[in-house]
């Protein structure tokens, strides 16, 4: 007796939408446990006594989601949606309590990494299963509300992080992802879409999977630790590049012989994949540096309380889920361009704006300038999950879509990098220019100079020794920073502009052995 194929198509409405709400409130608490303990880490690393791994606390997460994302993707093609899905919140959860219990340091970086295989399993699975729950023509909405979701989750994270450590304990960051947890594997236990293969067995390539990973690995630590842990230019770098370049190598052909590629080599021949890797890979640089750097430069230069600047910048979020929301319920009138358009160019306002800001800057401007990047970043990500998932074949939704958030993982990691390399590059010239050169010989020529805040006393006491007024010196710092920043700021402004070029020759063609596409979109752009 031939079982029935469980699609959009024939998928009950009332399931659908518990489904869509346990995918959306996993994603949720998978993002912002990305971000969360940003304004809890000194009190963490008080509690367990780990001050020297304080950096492991965000980049082990960082390190198993990115590697997850594209191995679970494909494996969600191969083995379906709904066992992925489960087995990465059952990760998560089990990664969430063992955390909140810590007792020491390794303990709780082991617990971080756990609960990034279960992130990196819930947002790519998440994004895929769209395709498998709505048809071409009803998939933007619910990408555009999957990345509002992503906006708020990423964006609340430290917010939430520092209420309840200050008002109750550290440990329940983590285990208020308990309840929330059940509640999505209860949404989404009863049914899914599933796709029958044809295929006798599956085949898992495991070659790729390992040395991909070993790549990521590679990647994501040269530039999270380069600069400060090693310099750039330093035997260390040289031959983390070297590995890269020949683990790339292996990879592809690895790929090339693979019966199931993680990768399959075919898609860089798919145009609308190729331009939407670009436009994500730009979108994480840009996101995640301006917004690491603006909550910075709203501590150390406007003077924000980190809880404040955490709290201001749900104005990031607000503009996201605005655009995010609308672009997914207007983009089969619309069509792709006109969004991929504006969003650089809005994005870029938001970023110029930033480069604006120095001593003395008001509440008011910093809040704008947050609202409106938002509203630019929010114009993207849906609509390129969109157009990645309709120029897919039905087969391979889970690996395309997996590649692109991979690529925009990768560039949030390379983002911070990025800003921090343009902002040490510039600071050296502004304290040079603005410092006595008695002063400027003794400081640090790098953002680390801010860490002379850390012990005033010794900072004072150090600047009357060289004869100097040090609430003069401090500001003189102050400013220099703040140069630096607004540097890294025009930049990255300048960067996510290129992208109007992408958005203008943007098209969505449909694979051969696609189902029914959004004839509607393609029409309004041929």
């Amino acid at each position: 007796m031939a079982v029935e194929q469980v699609t959009y198509k024939n998928i009950a409405p009332g399931t659908r939408r518990m489904i869509m709400l346990g995918l959306g409130l996993a994603m949720l608490i998978a993002c912002f446990d990305g971000t969360i303990v940003g304004t809890c880490a000194p009190k963490i690393v008080e509690d367990l006594q780990g001050a020297d791994l304080y950096a492991w606390m965000v980049t082990a997460y960082m390190l198993c989601e990115t590697v997850m994302i594209p191995i679970s993707g494909k494996l969600s093609d191969l083995y379906g949606r709904k066992p992925l899905f489960l087995i990465g919140l059952t990760v998560f959860v089990a990664g969430s309590f063992i955390a909140g219990m810590s007792v020491n340091m390794e303990m709780f970086i082991a617990c971080r990494g756990m609960q990034g295989f279960g992130g990196g399993i819930l947002i790519p699975v998440a994004t895929a299963a769209v395709a498998d729950l709505y048809s071409p023509r009803e998939r933007a909405k619910m990408q555009g509300i999957l990345g509002a979701v992503f906006g708020v989750g990423s964006g609340i994270g430290p917010l939430i992080g520092g209420y309840i450590t200050e008002y109750i304990s550290w440990h329940w960051i983590f285990y208020i992802n308990i309840p929330m947890a059940v509640v999505a594997f209860l949404l989404t236990i009863k049914k899914f879409p599933t796709p029958i293969s044809d295929k006798d067995s599956v085949h898992i390539d495991k070659a790729g999977i390992f040395i991909l990973s070993a790549m990521l690995i590679d990647v994501l630590l040269f530039f999270e630790f380069g600069g400060s842990k090693f310099d750039w230019f330093s035997p260390v770098s040289f031959a983390m590049i070297a590995a890269a370049i020949v683990l790339l190598f292996l990879f592809v052909k690895a790929e090339n012989r693979a019966v199931e590629p993680i990768i399959a080599p075919h898609l860089i021949h798919n145009k609308a994949v190729i331009k939407a890797a670009i436009f994500m890979f730009i979108f994480g640089l840009a996101m995640m540096g301006a917004m690491t750097y603006s909550s910075m430069f709203a501590i150390y230069v406007l003077g924000f309380k980190i809880l404040d600047s955490a709290f201001y910048s749900l104005a990031l979020v607000f503009g996201m889920m605005i655009t995010a929301l609308s672009s997914g319920a207007l983009l089969n009138k619309t069509g792709y361009r006109p969004w991929l358009i504006a969003g650089p160019i809005i994005s870029f306002a938001g970023l110029y704006l930033f480069s604006q800001m120095t001593l003395g800057t008001s509440v008011e401007y910093y809040v704008e300038c947050l609202f409106i990047f938002g509203i630019g970043l929010g114009c993207m990500m849906g609509v390129i999950m969109t157009a990645v998932q309709n120029s897919s074949r039905p087969s391979e939704i889970g690996m395309t879509t997996s590649a692109v958030n991979l690529i925009r993982s990768v560039g949030a990691t390379i983002g911070t990098a990025v800003f921090a390399m343009l902002i040490s590059n510039k600071i050296n010239g502004e304290l040079q220019s603005i410092l006595p050169p008695e002063v400027y010989d003794v400081v640090p020529h790098s953002t680390g100079i801010l860490d002379l805040f850390a012990d005033m006393p010794s900072f004072i006491a150090s600047m009357l020794a060289l004869g100097q007024n040090p609430e003069v010196i401090a500001g003189d710092i102050l400013l220099a920073f703040a140069n630096s920043v607004d540097f890294a700021f025009i930049s990255g402004g300048i960067l996510i502009l290129l992208l109007v070029v992408i958005g203008l020759i943007f098209k969505v063609e449909p694979q051969p052995d696609s189902e029914e596409v959004d004839i509607e979109s393609i029409n309004m752009e041929n």
